[in-house]
C-alpha cells in the first residue's frame, strides 16, 4: 500500500486491476487481502477476499454484472453491498473507495476495522456500502 492522504490509503492504478476481474490488496500475515473488482461497466468495489459461507478467495471467483461467484461452492456475492444473493445468507465486509487521477484509494479507518474484525464478520454497517457506491458515481 502507498500514501496516505486525508484517510484514504492509495493502494494501486485502475489499470492494475483487470476488466471484470480483481486485485487482491495484501495486507499482511494473519489479515484478510482486500479485493479489489473491476466490471464490465468499469464500476469498482473492494471487499474483503473471503466468502461468508467457507471462506472461499472471493478474488478467485468469475466477476459478472456487479457480482463475483466464489469459486469454492458458487454461492454469488453483490459487489455493492457485500450480500450473498437469495437463496444463500451472509455477508462480507465492504472497503469505501474512491478513484482520482487513476489511482484508486481505500478508507483508512475501514481498513483498520476490517483487520481487527473476527475470522467471519457481521454484515458491515451499510454507510460503507453507500460511501462506497457515491464515490464510484464522482469517479
Amino acid at each position: 500500500m502507498n500514501a496516505m492522504s486525508e484517510g484514504w490509503i492509495d493502494v494501486c492504478a485502475v489499470e492494475d486491476v483487470p476488466p471484470n476481474g480483481a486485485r487482491v490488496i495484501d495486507r499482511g500475515s494473519g489479515v484478510c487481502g482486500i479485493a479489489v473488482f473491476r466490471c464490465g461497466d468499469e464500476s469498482l468495489f473492494a471487499i474483503e477476499d473471503r466468502c461468508p459461507h467457507r471462506g472461499g478467495p472471493l478474488s478467485q471467483g468469475i466477476v459478472y454484472g456487479q457480482r463475483v461467484a466464489c469459486p469454492l461452492h458458487n454461492w454469488s456475492i453483490d459487489l455493492a453491498s457485500g450480500q450473498a444473493v437469495a437463496p444463500d445468507t451472509g455477508c462480507t465486509r465492504v472497503i469505501p473507495l474512491r478513484v482520482a487521477r487513476g489511482r484508486l484509494f481505500l478508507h483508512a479507518a475501514a481498513l483498520a476495522a476490517a483487520g481487527a474484525a473476527a475470522a467471519l464478520p457481521s454484515c458491515p454497517a451499510s454507510a460503507h456500502a453507500a460511501a462506497s457506491a457515491a464515490a464510484n458515481e464522482h469517479a
